[in-house]
């Protein structure tokens, strides 16, 4: 899957892994991410594209409005993935 903005990643490498968070951003080989607690939508984290995971769900920017919002979304789809093994 091509790496574009909203698209919901994880964690393969650092003191963060295995956490769900968004792509809102790019800089070189570099993906600015946010969870929307931890790292709120003011202050992305910077990640090596090489240390993250794809998944196949992109969020809308009704989903990516706000912290709050951010957070409930990859909360619920932390939940649905859970369930169902992944």
């Amino acid at each position: 899957m091509e790496l574009q903005i909203g698209l919901v990643v994880y964690s393969r490498a650092g003191r963060d892994q295995g956490e769900l968070m968004a792509v809102v951003g790019q800089e070189g080989d570099f993906l600015l991410l946010c969870n929307g607690k931890d790292r709120p939508l003011e202050r992305p984290k910077k990640k090596n594209r090489k240390h993250i995971g794809l998944t196949n769900t992109v969020l809308d920017n009704g989903s990516m409005s706000t912290n709050r919002s951010l957070r409930r979304t990859l909360k619920s789809f932390s939940d649905v993935a859970h369930e169902n093994g992944i």
